[in-house]
């Protein structure tokens, strides 16, 4: 479906519009006039201010309409945030910064983080593979034109002769239905994700891999993941090569 440029929505019972742009020409015009202060968007017009990087923004509007339940200013002062920056986390009595942190203790306290130190090791291991191997789809997907070819065909060559063969071989190792002490874990979560990116690029890249797309299919087939595969859900699909052109038309990116 095409978006029109401008775009009118409800988050909770505040009215926003929302303006996209269409031609490169709109973001110089923004630049020329002074409303971006970093010569680069998003920018938000708010309450008599142009505010522009995301965090800034988001920081803001929560404060504005009460979204952290305190105000910003008292959570910077009172010691809320360690670094003065969200997203935080209250639960269990503390208030956890950095997303990383906030990852390792949900997971813990929900029983996704092994049973012990080595398990937990191994569920570090698997689980900065897959980001490792998200970061080289993130800078294939921002490359010049002249490079992607190349880059598309070495990330391909990677997963098919580097990753997807090491996951296999793990799962092959001890027969169980999970990566790590044969329960689900937080590693299992994020391969997955990767093998729906994967499998977004090209189908035939886990053709050879019996064992995870049988872990695919399990861990789809949970009941709140499954919810969350819908149409509809939170998940993002990949962006494809009109969205990609279009962001590259707009920042005049070769």
């Amino acid at each position: 479906m095409e978006r029109k440029n401008k775009n009118s929505f409800t988050v909770s019972a505040f009215q926003f519009e929302e303006e996209f742009l269409a031609t490169s020409k709109d973001l110089e015009k923004l630049r020329n006039d002074g409303s971006l202060m970093f010569q680069q968007v998003p920018m938000v017009e708010i309450d008599g201010m142009k505010l522009v990087q995301c965090r800034a923004i988001l920081n803001y509007i929560a404060a504005k309409y009460n979204l952290y339940g305190k105000d910003l200013e008292k959570l910077r002062n009172d010691g809320s945030l360690m670094f003065q920056q969200v997203p935080m986390v209250e639960i269990d009595g503390m208030k956890l910064v950095q997303c990383r942190a906030i990852l390792n203790y949900i997971a813990a306290k929900y029983n996704l983080y092994g049973k012990d130190i080595k398990e937990r090791a191994l569920i570090d291991m698997y689980v900065e593979g897959v980001a490792d191997l998200n970061e080289m789809y993130l800078f294939w997907s921002i490359s010049p034109p002249n490079e992607q070819a190349a880059k598309m065909t070495q990330m391909k060559d990677k997963i098919a002769n580097r990753y997807l063969p090491a996951f296999e071989k793990v799962l092959k190792s001890h027969g169980q239905d999970y990566l790590v002490g044969n329960r689900l874990s937080r590693a299992d979560i994020h391969l997955v994700e990767l093998l729906y990116l994967v499998e977004e690029l090209d189908p035939n890249l886990l053709a050879n891999f019996p064992l995870l797309k049988a872990l695919k299919a399990r861990i789809s087939n949970l009941p709140t993941v499954k919810k969350f595969l819908q149409p509809g859900s939170p998940r993002k699909p990949p962006m494809d090569e009109k969205c990609l052109a279009k962001v590259k038309e707009i920042f005049q990116l070769k």
